[in-house]
């Protein structure tokens, strides 16, 4: 896992990321979990490109986007950097050949036609890395596929053979103890590793559950204001 820069005055962008990345080591341990297997992915939205290059500076590898004309235009302003892209957000199906684009790993592969239209939009590309995203809620107006269905889709998905299916993410309900959705994820993660055994990823846990997501497995956390500060008013 990357940390802040040791050694230097730290700003307050380096301070909370460094107060963020122990907490994480500190959890992974108490999980008996090297902190050296997780990703720490730092979600960006609504913030300009110029603090993704200070987050750059300060060793930040990996950077979230939900909305796909935002990764996009940072992508493409900030290509020269060091940079792993993670589209987090929900995919539209007319958007997906702009994700691909600009996206190094897409999170949120909720449902055939958007898993197809990513393979289709593939123009001698590298394979791209996905994550079936999983509904943990009784919403199905809500993000993700259902937690039965969700072997279905990775199967799905391993059909396509520019996509390569890296595992699973999910966002824990508001309405119940993380802990407990968690579980029900790592369930469905275990099913599916069963019919791919390398989908070994688990996105999930944010900035107020990140501690229970990593008590379940989880391999990558999506962290946004905790170190970024707050979203910047959009006028």
């Amino acid at each position: 896992m990357t940390s802040a820069v040791d050694g230097q005055e730290p700003s307050g962008l380096a301070a909370r990321l460094a107060a963020i990345d122990e907490r994480i080591a500190a959890a992974a341990r108490a999980a008996g979990r090297d902190p050296e297997e997780l990703t720490r992915i730092v979600v960006t939205k609504f913030h300009p490109a110029s603090l993704v290059e200070e987050l750059c500076a300060l060793g930040v590898r990996d950077v979230g986007e939900n909305r796909q004309q935002e990764l996009s235009a940072k992508q493409a302003e900030l290509a020269a950097l060091d940079l792993a892209w993670h589209f987090i957000g929900q995919g539209q199906t007319n958007k997906a050949a702009a994700i691909r684009r600009s996206a190094d790993v897409v999170h949120s592969v909720d449902r055939d036609r958007f898993a197809d239209a990513l393979h289709r939009a593939a123009d001698g590309d590298d394979a791209l890395d996905v994550l079936v995203q999983v509904n943990l809620t009784d919403d199905p107006g809500r993000g993700g596929v259902a937690p039965a269905d969700a072997v279905g889709l990775a199967e799905h998905v391993l059909a396509l053979p520019s996509l390569r299916l890296r595992g699973v993410m999910a966002v824990a309900p508001l309405d119940e103890e993380p802990a407990g959705a968690f579980a029900r994820l790592r369930d469905v993660s275990d099913a599916v590793r069963a019919a791919a055994p390398d989908a070994t990823w688990i996105s999930a846990g944010m900035t107020g559950d990140f501690v229970e997501a990593i008590a379940a497995g989880a391999t990558h956390l999506r962290i946004g204001s905790a170190i970024t500060g707050p979203r910047p008013d959009r006028g």
